[in-house]
């Protein structure tokens, strides 16, 4: 007997045909039931894999990380040995310390100006430099301080403040501005000579007492290096005879010292354009004249009397030398200067990243409906970069925040306690003499705490751009 196979068996899947049928087709419209779920072994070699790779930076953050800040706030808690358990009183004299006040009140300073002043220079440069046609060079200057060290930046800038105008950049610019408006006074340092007739007064100098008209007024005067001698100086001589107040004042010295005291000598030179003043009885100025060359001056109308004559602390004002930039009072401001100096190139970099990503668009929009190029970077290109200057902004509140290493070096010792923030004063309590591991701990939390609400807005941001 013949057996004739069925075709509607024939055209059934097989068991195989039908997984890879479903395999096939999942997910097509209308199927819910056709889905290939990952094999568990699968998942399990991934998990695995996650592991090893995030095992190791998992466990040097708990080293490196979590175990010295629980460890820093715990020993917050303790002695300055770390012996004993004292509660708050670590934290109660840190508050009441008035280092600390002085460090937070440093710290408040420096996050106002120096992030906002970076900020608006880099934002400056960017702009600016992108108009250039050697942009790239001159940004690469700019941005060359990034790559000093603090420690070299603090020694740089303790040349660039300091006081003698010789070495200091700052100061030899400012006395060269200072000089151009007010004439530095040619014979400071110099005082009179023992001399009965002359006497100091008032960082000047003036006659012992009363002189009568027709008398002639000799004021000798010593301390005047050879080198600030007057090029139109020449040989003293007393004036010729004339009516009222006459004189003479002249560098009372002669090289080798054969010269004799209060007499005018050959060799002794007389000091031009030096204010010379008569006074009444009373005291009141009531004549001014000048020197010549030869050291002479004359009151012709000065003819009753007597007066005093009197050369003024004006003739002998010590110059102007420049600012003691480094000195308690602008220590913080010095500082922050050379802070900016290094990180306006990093705020110019981010910013111009940002101004070429702006869309050109905008920028020609208000071009063509009037807008003046300030208009348009005011009100286009600021707030489409305003993301980019919070990022700045964010960043460097928190470098400042931690800001330590500029300060150790630049600050002078006699200057260090004004300039001081937390982390100096966390370092000076800890390692810096008084080895006090307990409240040097709770200054660490103090600036953790500072740095901790920045670093969270800074999070949130950038959990909102995604």
């Amino acid at each position: 007997m013949t057996i004739t196979p069925d075709p509607a068996q024939d055209l059934r899947p097989t068991s195989d045909e039908r997984v890879i049928g479903r395999a096939s087709v999942a997910g097509g419209p209308g199927d819910r039931h056709r889905t290939v779920r990952p094999a568990p072994r699968r998942s399990r070699d991934a998990r695995l894999i996650a592991a090893l790779f995030l095992g190791p930076a998992l466990l040097m953050l708990l080293v490196l990380v979590c175990y010295p800040i629980v460890y820093t706030v715990w020993l917050s808690f303790r002695s300055g040995d770390g012996t004993r358990f004292v509660g708050w009183d670590n934290y109660a004299t840190m508050l009441t310390s008035s280092n600390t006040r002085r460090a937070i009140l440093n710290n408040l300073i420096w996050v106002v100006v120096a992030p906002t002043v970076v900020t608006v220079v880099g934002l400056i440069f960017a702009v600016l430099t992108e108009r250039l046609r050697r942009a790239s060079a001159l940004k690469a200057i700019l941005f060359m301080p990034m790559a000093i060290s603090f420690l070299a930046a603090g020694v740089t800038f303790r040349l660039v403040y300091d006081e003698d105008p010789n070495r200091g950049v700052v100061n030899a610019a400012a006395v060269t501005v200072h000089d151009v408006f007010v004439d530095p006074s040619r014979y400071h340092g110099m005082d009179v000579r023992d001399n009965r007739e002359v006497v100091s007064v008032a960082d000047g100098f003036e006659t012992r007492g009363p002189v009568a008209s027709g008398q002639v007024i000799q004021l000798p005067l010593v301390g005047l290096p050879p080198n600030r001698i007057p090029a139109d100086a020449v040989a003293a001589s007393p004036p010729p005879a004339g009516p009222g107040l006459q004189g003479v004042v002249w560098l009372d010295f002669t090289r080798g010292g054969s010269g004799q005291p209060g007499v005018i000598d050959s060799a002794e030179v007389g000091l031009p354009q030096m204010t010379v003043e008569a006074l009444a009885a009373g005291g009141e100025v009531v004549a001014t004249t000048h020197t010549d060359v030869a050291g002479r001056f004359a009151f012709p109308e000065l003819t009753g009397g007597p007066y005093v004559v009197r050369l003024p602390a004006d003739n002998f004002a010590e110059p102007f030398n420049g600012i003691t930039w480094l000195g308690p009072s602008l220590i913080t401001p010095a500082v922050i200067g050379a802070y900016i100096w290094i990180w306006a190139g990093f705020a110019m970099v981010l910013v111009s990243a940002g101004l070429a990503a702006l869309p050109r668009e905008a920028l020609e929009a208000a071009r063509m409906d009037g807008a003046s190029e300030w208009q348009t970077f005011r009100h286009v290109t600021v707030p489409l970069v305003r993301p980019v200057l919070i990022v700045v902004m964010v960043t460097l509140t928190i470098n400042v925040l931690k800001i330590f290493d500029l300060v150790y070096v630049l600050a002078p010792e006699a200057s260090q306690s004004h300039a001081t923030v937390v982390a100096l004063e966390m370092y000076r309590v800890s390692f810096g003499g008084g080895l006090d591991y307990g409240l040097g701990s709770a200054l660490a939390v103090l600036l953790f705490a500072l740095v901790l609400p920045a670093m969270l807005f800074n999070i949130r941001r950038l959990k909102g751009d995604r």
